[in-house]
C-alpha cells in the first residue's frame, strides 16, 4: 500500500466498483430480479396486435423480443412475421411455463378485462412489466397489483404514455408554484368513444374465426356466444371485456389532475348517463368524484376537490374568459380545466398545450423528470438494482391507485340506477350507504321503435337484484372456474 498512491488507489477502486456494476445477470443479477445496464432484456408480450406492437416497436431497437402471445393469429400475424425468432403462444399461461426462466420482462396488451391475471402471474414470478391502461377492469385488482409490485421488487408501468410526456410536467410544475391558486374543481372530457357503444346484446351467434381462440380470449371472464361485435378491437364498449370510453381515455387525461393535486381514493361518487345497458357502456356519460383533503404542499394547499368527467359528447361549460372562436376541446381529443383561486389552467390530452386563461406565462421551476420514451423509461428501471431504482413515471405505485380512480367512475354508471351519491370507503374497498336491502336492476334491450310515425319506448330489463351484492362483484370480480389471482399480499 505505501508504493500506491491516493490517487491510484481511487481510481483501481472505483474500476472495481464498475466492474462489479456490470457482471452479467446470468452470475448475479436475474436471479435477484437485477439485469446488468450492459445487459439486453428477454421480452414476452402477450396481446401484440394494437397498442401491443407500437410498445414492441418502442423496444425493439435495444432488447430481445424472444416471445409472442396472441389469442388471434390472425390479427397478430404481421407482428408474428416481424420477429420469427420469437416463440409463438396461443396461451400466455403456457409461454411462462415453458419460457419463464430465459424470459425478464413482459409487456401486456390485451383487453381490459385480462390484463391483471396475466400482470399478476407475471409478478408473482419476477417479472418485470408493462401493462397498457387501463391498468385493471375492476378496483380489487387495481390494489393488488399495487401491493404485488411493493411485494415483489420488479420494474412497472402503465401504458398511459401522455404521463411521460413534458404537458403533464408542466401542468404540475405550474400548480405546484402555486401560479393558479388553489385548485377546489376540475374538468376533464374527451371526444371518445370511436367505437360502437349503447348497442343492444347481440342476439345472433357468430362463427369464431379458425385464427381466434375465443376461450382463451375470454379468460377469466363469463363464456359468451361469440359475435363479430366483440372482436376484434370493438370489445372496449361491452362491459366483460373494456370498461367503455371513460375506462380508454381518462387514463390519459386524468393522470394530470390525479399526479398535479396529489389525489388518493375518492369519498364519494355518482353519474349520469344515456340509456345503461346490462352488457354495453352507454354512448355518453357524467362521473363526479369527490376528494378529501390532502395535506398542503409548501405553495399549494390542498383543499377538498371535485372531479368531472364527461364524455360521448357531454362537455363542461365553456370558462369564463375561454378564447372566442377557439375549439373547448383540447389536442389529442382530450380537455382538463383546472379551476384555481387565481387562475384557469386549461390543457388537452396527456396535458398536451397548457395555457393560463389570464394569458400570463409561467415560470416555475423544473422539478419533474422529463423521460424521451414512456417504454424506454421502463427498460431503464427494469435494469436497475431495486434497492436504488428509480421509479417510472406510472409505477405501479401510482398507476395502482389511480386507475381504482377510473374504474370507481365506472363502478358508479353501473350503479347509477341506485339514484343516490355513493359513499367510498378507499381502505376497505366498499360502499358504506348501499343499504342490505336495496335492489337495482339494468336493461337488457332497448326496444324503442317507430310503427305508424308513433314510437314506442319499450326495454326489457334485469329482475331486481341484491346492490350490495351486485356491487362486490363489479368491486372484485368472480373469475369462472380454471382463472386465478393470487392471493392478496399482506
Amino acid at each position: 500500500m505505501s508504493n500506491i498512491s491516493r490517487r491510484s488507489f481511487l481510481q483501481r477502486g472505483a474500476a472495481a466498483a464498475a466492474a462489479f456494476s456490470i457482471v452479467p445477470g446470468s452470475i448475479l443479477g436475474k436471479s435477484h430480479g437485477y439485469t446488468a445496464p450492459t445487459d439486453k432484456l428477454n421480452i414476452a408480450a402477450v396481446g401484440i396486435g394494437g397498442m401491443g406492437h407500437a410498445n414492441i416497436n418502442n423496444v425493439k431497437n435495444t432488447e430481445n423480443i424472444v416471445a409472442l402471445c396472441d389469442v388471434d393469429w390472425k390479427y397478430a400475424k404481421g407482428v408474428f412475421n416481424e420477429h420469427p425468432n420469437a416463440k409463438k403462444y396461443w396461451d400466455y399461461r403456457k409461454m411462462y411455463d415453458e419460457m419463464g426462466k430465459s424470459i425478464d420482462a413482459v409487456i401486456i396488451a390485451t383487453a381490459d378485462h385480462a390484463h391483471a391475471i396475466i400482470t399478476a402471474d407475471a409478478m408473482t414470478l419476477g417479472k418485470h412489466v408493462y401493462c397498457q391502461k387501463p391498468l385493471t377492469h375492476s378496483v380489487y385488482e387495481s390494489r393488488l397489483l399495487t401491493k404485488l409490485a411493493a411485494s415483489t421488487g420488479v420494474a412497472t408501468q402503465m401504458g398511459n404514455q401522455g404521463s411521460s410526456g413534458e404537458g403533464t410536467d408542466l401542468v404540475c410544475e405550474w400548480i405546484w408554484n402555486g401560479e393558479i391558486g388553489d385548485v377546489t374543481k376540475v374538468e376533464c372530457a374527451t371526444d371518445r368513444p370511436i367505437w360502437p357503444q349503447g348497442l343492444n346484446t347481440p342476439e345472433k351467434v357468430d362463427k369464431v374465426p379458425s385464427t381466434l381462440n375465443w376461450d382463451l380470449f375470454t379468460g377469466p371472464a363469463e363464456l359468451k356466444p361469440f359475435s363479430n361485435l366483440y372482436h376484434p378491437w370493438n370489445w372496449r364498449g361491452w362491459w366483460a371485456y373494456g370498461t367503455g370510453a371513460l375506462g380508454d381515455m381518462a387514463c390519459h387525461i386524468m393522470h394530470t389532475p390525479f399526479k398535479a393535486l396529489k389525489l388518493g381514493y375518492p369519498t364519494k361518487v355518482e353519474a349520469s348517463s344515456t340509456l345503461l345497458l346490462r352488457d354495453c357502456a352507454p354512448n355518453a356519460q357524467h362521473v363526479k368524484l369527490i376528494f378529501p383533503a390532502r395535506d398542503n404542499m409548501p405553495k399549494l394547499a390542498l383543499p377538498e376537490v371535485e372531479i368531472h368527467w364527461y364524455d360521448g359528447g357531454m362537455m363542461p361549460e365553456r370558462p369564463k374568459g375561454f378564447p372566442e372562436g377557439k375549439q373547448l376541446m383540447g389536442p389529442g381529443g382530450g380537455l382538463t380545466i383546472f379551476h384555481g383561486t387565481k387562475d384557469t389552467l386549461v390543457c388537452g390530452c396527456y396535458g398536451e398545450q397548457p395555457f393560463l386563461l389570464s394569458g400570463r406565462k409561467p415560470n416555475a421551476p423544473k422539478v419533474c423528470r422529463r423521460v424521451s420514451s414512456h417504454e424506454m423509461d421502463w427498460v431503464r428501471a427494469c435494469k436497475e438494482n431495486p434497492s436504488s431504482r428509480v421509479e417510472t413515471k406510472s409505477n405501479f405505485s401510482e398507476a395502482g391507485p389511480f386507475n381504482e380512480m377510473i374504474v370507481m367512475g365506472v363502478l358508479a354508471v353501473r350503479l347509477q340506477g341506485l339514484n343516490k351519491t355513493l359513499n367510498w370507503d378507499g381502505n376497505n374497498m366498499q360502499f358504506t350507504n348501499i343499504g342490505d336491502n336495496e335492489t337495482v336492476k339494468t336493461c337488457i334491450k332497448d326496444g324503442f321503435t317507430i310503427h305508424d310515425g308513433h314510437p314506442s319506448f319499450n326495454k326489457d330489463w334485469t329482475d331486481p337484484v341484491n346492490a350490495k351484492q351486485y356491487a362486490a362483484e363489479l368491486i372484485k370480480h368472480n373469475y369462472r372456474d380454471g382463472w386465478k389471482l393470487p392471493d392478496m399480499p399482506r
